[in-house]
Parts: structure tokens; C-alpha cells; sequence
């Protein structure tokens, strides 16, 4: 068999030198003072176990080689395969995500101007002594720099007055003794200028100040456990109309007080009992007596004085933060601290009407738990305020405890419950500090938390303080909050119980 022969043609640089010439070679760079050849470069620079002298690391035994094995989930996590869904870095800068190691900035009106979430709402929950209230405190002074008016409406405990007059705005304090009194059926920046408005205007501006008024009262009077019937509330509505002068149309609108409201209840004129539909006096005085005389336990109530006058404070909106202090009304109990909360956040809803384009207003609601046991009305209030936040430009922040606070409105399967399960909806960025592990599953329940999101809520979130997990629409992320030294004794709850604190000197 004949051997196979192996290529017999020139290569490139062989044919030209066979005819004479020389390619060029290429040009090699002068060693510089520090070059080391390629051997030396790839040449460890010391043994496996460190050179055997003192101080240069030496080791008997060589260090063991740890192996792990992780599936595709785990191995992201590690660097440089770390990956973050993160948010734009705009508004206030909070503190740090531990799943990226990256800034942690809160923008509720830009996440709805980008898209990322549907509302700018927010709710947050947690364990007392978690953080909760460091964070929304926060939260309010670092948006104030970007021109955001806030509103506390209703501080029970007088948590947010350290912060108020840190800023140069002293708060507002009601209680029994005190001369603040505080109409919540005042009409706001919506009465200002009726006489020159259009009829148009005027109708929807009426509408709007009618449907508050109504969804206050009915409130009021289902603290009593009343229920307030169809008929009841077309009696409120006229009599709104008739003493406000609205039902007149002489073109001008005036304050109306709750004693007034009672007091045409009880004494109907003949007019007003036909214009609900009554055969007379005494038919609509015996079937609107539960609801007239429920609400009169709040005119001759403990909250006597309080709510049942002109209003004659004013907010100051050059100032960054307005805090209504109900601190004083803490010892009088839960309910009468809702009835107050109600009221308050009734006349907080007037004052915050007619902003101007672009304004951020940020209204927090504390101790949000007490108002919703107050009945249908209350959960009616809130739910309202919730779903108009985001055409009136405006940022709610409820605060609360754990998922029970919002549930505790009513029976297992009520409107109140389905309202109040709603309204987890209407706050698209829900913030959950440390909660027990039976908690964190109430709020994986509720909001939707994956099994992951859950334990760092019942785990992860409990190893230190100011740790909670923000769900910004569907993004999720590990948030500490971080405070400086000069915000810490402004932030701190915790400050009464310290001798020589703030609240303890």
C-alpha cells in the first residue's frame, strides 16, 4: 500500500525568502523598569502554606477546600451573578436593600408617574418597638426637603411633636381645658369664593362637601351601634342642604355645626318633614330617633366642646408639617379617641381640597385601628380618602399594628371586612416590620407574600430594629433604615422610657 505523503507546499514567509526577500518582523517594546516576563507573572507569589517566617502567614496545614452545592435559584445571589429589579434613585433617601447592598430612596408620586406601582399610598405594619414609626418619621422629614406638606392627622400618642417643632411648627394640641376647637363639617378651601363661581363649579364642589358631611355623621352615629337606614341618610343629606342654605340657591354656602344638625333633627320644622318624605312632625321625630339621639351623645358627650363649634385655628401651610395632637384625649379610651380621629380626619380631608398642581401633601393616619372599630361609616371614610388620593395628588400613610387591625371592623364575611380587604389594594407599597411567625402568615394572606418574603419578615426582620420588607407594587426588597445621630432623638419612641429622655426630663 502506498504512504500517504504529507503537504509539500512553502509556507508564506518560506517563499518569500526563496525568492529574495524578508518579511517584517514585528517591533518589540523596550523592557520598562518594572517589566517582569511572562513566567514571573504567572509565578505564585508565595508557597500554598505562606513562607515559614514570622509575620508572613505561614499555615502547618494547608486551609481546606470548602464545597458547596446550590441550584440556579441560590448561585444568583452570589457575585458578581447579584441582580436587582431596584427603583429610579429619586426622592427620599431611607437607608440601604440588603439584597443589593444599594441606596434605598421613597418616591410615591414618581413610582406613579413611572408606572411601578398604581397609587402612592402607603401602609405600613409591625410590631411596637420594630422601627414602624422611626421610618415613617423619616420618611416625613427627608420628603419636606423636596417641598412635600405633611398633615399628621390625629397624633394620639404626640410621637410626631418632637419632630413638628424640630421644624419650627408647633403643633396643635385639642383636649378638654384647651381652646383649639375644630369643626369637622367645615367646608374647607372648597366655600372659599362660592358667590363667583359657576353653577357648574358650585354643584360638584356641593356634592363633594354634601357626600363628606354625610359619610362623617353616619359614622358618628354608628359609634352607638346604629345602624343608619336609606331614610335616615336622605334625612341627614336634606337637613346638610337645608341649614347650609344649599336648598335655598341663593348662591352662598355656610358652615354648618354638628349641634345644629341635632338640633334640627329633634325639632323638625313642618317644611323640613315634608322634604323627607314624612306625613309630619312627630313621624319623622319617632323614626329618626335612634339616629338623632346617638348623635347627640357626642354634642353633650365626653368630646362636648371639642367638635361642636366654629373652627378657630388655622393651618399654616408655609410651615413643612402641621401635627394635630390628640395625645390628651389618650386616657378617655379607645372609642372616644375614634370618635376624635374620625372627626379629625374629616376636617384634615376640608383643609388638604383645591391643591395646586404639582404640591405633594402627605397625610399619615396613626393609630388607624381605632377609627376603623368605630363602625361602617368610619371604614366608608377611609376607603374614600384612599381612592381619591391619587387624582388629588396626595400621599395617605396608614399605620398599623398587624392585618387584624383593619379585619376587627366587623363579622367574618361583612362589607366591612371586604371594604377593609380593599383597601390593602388602594396602598399599592405595603412596608412589614418584624411580626411573629402566625402574623407573617396573616400578611402573606392578605398581601400576597411569597414563602421567601414571609421569613424575612418572621426572621430576618426581627435581628435588628428599623428592618422591614417593602413591597413596591410587585417588587420586593430588604430594607434597613438608617437614621443619623442628629434624627435619632427626634425618631425615638422609646425615648420616655429612658431616664433623662426627651419625654423624660
Amino acid at each position: 500500500m502506498a504512504r500517504r505523503r504529507g503537504p509539500t507546499g512553502r509556507s508564506l514567509p518560506r517563499l518569500v525568502t526563496d525568492f529574495g526577500g524578508r518579511l517584517p518582523a514585528a517591533p518589540r517594546a523596550a523592557p520598562g523598569p518594572n517589566w517582569r516576563d511572562e513566567a514571573t507573572l504567572l509565578r505564585p507569589t508565595a508557597p500554598a502554606r505562606g513562607h515559614a517566617r514570622p509575620g508572613y502567614g505561614w499555615s502547618p496545614v494547608p486551609a481546606p477546600l470548602a464545597v458547596y452545592r446550590a441550584s440556579t435559584a441560590e448561585i444568583g445571589g452570589v457575585f458578581p451573578f447579584l441582580t436587582a429589579n431596584g427603583l429610579p434613585p429619586t426622592g427620599a433617601l431611607i437607608g440601604y436593600d440588603a439584597l443589593s447592598a444599594g441606596a434605598f430612596y421613597v418616591d410615591p408620586v414618581g413610582w406613579v408617574l413611572k408606572q411601578i406601582v398604581t397609587n402612592p399610598n402607603l401602609i405600613f405594619f409591625g410590631k411596637p418597638g420594630q422601627g414602624k414609626s422611626t421610618t415613617v418619621k423619616a420618611l416625613l422629614l427627608r420628603m419636606m426637603l423636596f417641598g412635600a406638606r405633611v398633615l399628621v392627622a390625629g397624633d394620639v400618642k404626640g410621637e410626631y411633636e418632637p419632630l413638628s417643632r424640630a421644624v419650627g411648627a408647633e403643633p396643635i394640641s385639642l383636649g378638654l381645658g384647651l381652646p383649639v376647637r375644630i369643626n369637622p363639617l367645615d367646608l374647607g378651601p372648597l366655600g372659599s369664593g362660592w358667590e363667583g363661581l359657576p353653577d357648574r363649579e358650585r354643584h360638584t364642589r356641593a356634592a363633594l362637601i354634601f357626600a363628606r358631611w354625610v359619610v362623617l355623621l353616619k359614622a358618628l352615629i354608628g359609634v352607638r351601634g346604629v345602624d343608619v337606614s336609606p331614610s335616615d341618610e336622605n334625612a341627614l343629606a336634606t337637613v346638610l342642604a337645608e341649614l347650609s342654605g344649599w336648598s335655598r340657591g341663593n348662591g352662598r354656602l355656610r358652615t354648618v355645626t354638628i349641634p345644629e344638625v341635632h338640633d334640627a333633627l329633634s325639632r323638625p320644622s313642618a317644611d323640613l318633614a315634608r322634604s323627607c318624605r314624612y306625613a309630619n312632625v312627630q313621624d319623622m321625630v319617632d323614626a329618626t330617633r335612634q339616629a338623632t339621639d346617638a348623635l347627640g351623645t357626642l354634642v353633650r358627650g365626653t368630646l362636648a366642646g371639642l367638635f361642636d363649634e366654629e373652627t378657630n385655628v388655622k393651618l399654616n401651610w408655609s410651615a413643612p408639617i402641621q401635627s394635630l395632637s390628640l395625645r390628651r384625649l389618650d386616657d378617655l379610651g379607645d372609642e372616644v379617641v375614634g370618635v376624635a380621629l374620625a372627626c379629625v380626619n374629616s376636617w384634615a380631608r376640608a383643609m388638604t381640597d383645591l391643591r395646586r398642581p404639582g404640591e405633594i401633601t402627605i397625610v399619615v393616619r396613626d393609630e388607624v385601628w381605632r377609627q376603623m372599630r368605630l363602625g361602617m361609616g368610619a371604614v366608608q371614610s377611609l376607603d374614600a380618602d384612599l381612592r381619591l388620593s391619587r387624582n388629588d395628588g396626595e400621599v395617605q400613610i396608614i399605620v398599623a399594628h398587624k392585618p387584624s387591625d383593619l379585619l376587627s371592623v366587623g363579622a367574618a364575611g361583612s362589607q366591612e371586612v371586604a371594604i377593609a380587604k380593599d383597601m390593602m389594594a388602594l396602598c399599592d407599597t405595603k412596608v412589614m416590620f418584624a411580626q411573629d411567625p402566625a402574623i407573617a402568615e396573616e400578611l402573606s394572606e392578605l398581601v400576597g407574600l411569597g414563602e421567601f418574603a414571609r421569613d424575612w419578615v418572621s426572621g430576618w426582620a426581627r435581628q435588628a430594629t428599623g428592618r422591614a420588607v417593602w413591597m413596591v407594587g410587585d417588587r420586593l426588597f430588604q430594607v434597613t433604615t438608617v437614621r443619623t445621630e442628629i434624627e435619632a432623638p427626634l425618631f425615638d419612641t422609646n425615648a420616655a422610657l429612658i431616664a433623662g429622655g426627651p419625654s423624660g426630663e
